[in-house]
C-alpha cells in the first residue's frame, strides 16, 4: 500500500495529501488560510471517500454492494438510499449508452480476463460471449420508496468500477465546500472534480495524460468548477501477436475494446465524467462523439490507435 504523506504545503494557501483509497491513488487540494483547519477539512474529506469505498467495494463481503450480489435471483436487499440513487443514475447512463455502460460488468471475471498474468492468447468469441450473457443493467430491479435492491438473475453482479471514484471524488467535494473551502482539487486516480480559483485568481490547471506516457501529460487545460475523467488503453493491457488489447471489455461482446488509446470527459460533475468515458472508449469515435455533442454541458477529447486527435466543442488545448 502506498505510504500515507501527510498535508503537505505546495505554495502559499495551497496543501495537498496524497493517500490510497478504493485500491487507487488519491489526492486532495485545498486552499486555506491555515495549515490546521485544511488539515481537519482535507481528512474529513478522506473520510467521506472510506465512508463510499466502504459501502461500495466489492473486496469486502460486509459491503453493501457484496449483499446485493450474493442475494441476486434470490431476494431483495434493503441498502442505503445514496446506493439506490446511485443505481439508477447509472441506469439512465447505460440507457443513454446504450448499454456501453453497464453496472452489472461484475460477471466478466478473472475466469475470462486477468491482465495481471501473462495472457497470451484472446479467448474464444463463443466463451466470451457465454461470460457476459449476464450483463444487462434491465435486470437490476431498484424500490427507491423501500431502498431495496435485486438483481433478477441468479449469478449477476454489479460493480461501481466505473463510476465510484468519481461519485465519490464528487461527494468529497460538496463536503469540502459545505465546510466552507473556497477553492480545491479532489483527484481521485486521474478522476478529479475541481472548484474555486487558485490563490492568485487563475483556474486550476489540469494535465491530460500521454497515453503513450502515462506519467507525462499530453496537453494542459484551464477549469474551475468542472471535473475531468480520462479511460486509457495504458492503464492495463497485455500484447499479443505484437497488438495491445486494453483491459476495456465490451460488455456486448466479451472481448476488449481496440482502436483508441484515451478518452477525456469534461464535464460539471465528476460522476457523470467518471461514467461516461469509458463507453465513449467502447462505442468508438464516431458513434461516441456524436453521442458527447448531443448532450449539454459535457466535452470530449479522444486519441485513436493513429495518434489522430478529436474534440467536441468548445476545448481549448494548450
Amino acid at each position: 500500500m502506498e505510504q500515507e504523506s501527510n498535508v503537505v504545503c505546495l505554495t502559499e494557501h495551497v496543501y495537498r495529501k496524497v493517500l490510497k483509497l478504493m485500491g487507487n491513488r488519491f489526492e486532495v487540494t485545498i486552499v486555506d488560510d491555515d495549515r490546521l483547519s485544511a488539515m481537519e477539512h482535507i481528512n474529513a474529506a478522506i473520510d467521506e471517500v472510506r465512508r463510499i469505498e466502504d459501502l461500495l467495494t466489492t473486496y469486502s463481503e460486509s459491503s453493501q454492494t457484496s449483499l446485493i450480489n450474493r442475494n441476486a435471483g434470490i431476494q431483495p436487499v434493503t441498502v442505503d438510499r445514496e446506493v439506490c440513487e446511485l443505481i439508477l443514475r447509472a441506469e439512465r447512463i447505460s440507457r443513454v449508452t446504450q448499454g456501453a455502460f453497464d453496472l452489472s460488468y461484475g460477471s466478466v471475471d478473472k475466469r475470462l480476463w486477468n491482465f495481471d498474468r501473462g495472457l497470451t492468447a484472446l479467448p474464444d468469441p463463443v466463451t466470451a460471449r457465454q461470460m457476459v450473457r449476464l450483463i444487462n443493467y434491465r435486470n437490476i430491479q431498484v424500490n427507491i420508496e423501500r431502498h431495496e435492491v435485486m438483481l433478477l438473475e441468479p449469478g449477476m453482479r454489479i460493480g461501481f468500477g466505473g463510476i465510484g471514484k468519481g461519485y465519490a471524488a464528487e461527494r468529497a467535494k460538496q463536503l469540502l465546500q459545505q465546510r466552507g473551502v473556497r477553492s480545491g482539487i479532489v483527484n481521485a486516480a486521474g478522476d478529479l472534480t475541481t472548484w474555486g480559483l487558485q490563490p492568485d485568481g487563475t483556474p486550476w490547471t489540469v494535465g491530460i495524460a500521454d497515453p503513450d506516457s502515462k506519467h507525462h501529460p499530453f496537453s494542459y487545460l484551464n477549469i474551475s468548477n468542472q471535473a475531468i475523467a480520462t479511460s486509457g488503453n495504458y492503464e492495463k493491457c497485455i500484447m499479443i501477436d505484437r497488438k495491445k488489447y486494453s483491459h476495456t471489455i465490451d460488455p456486448k461482446t466479451g472481448l476488449p475494446v481496440t482502436g483508441i488509446k484515451s478518452v477525456s470527459i469534461i464535464s460539471t460533475n465528476a460522476e457523470i465524467a467518471d461514467a461516461m468515458a469509458t463507453p465513449v472508449m467502447i462505442m468508438g469515435v464516431k458513434a461516441g462523439m456524436n453521442m458527447i455533442n448531443q448532450i449539454k454541458q459535457i466535452a470530449c477529447i479522444i486519441i485513436d490507435d493513429q495518434n489522430r486527435l478529436f474534440t467536441s466543442d468548445n476545448i481549448k488545448l494548450q
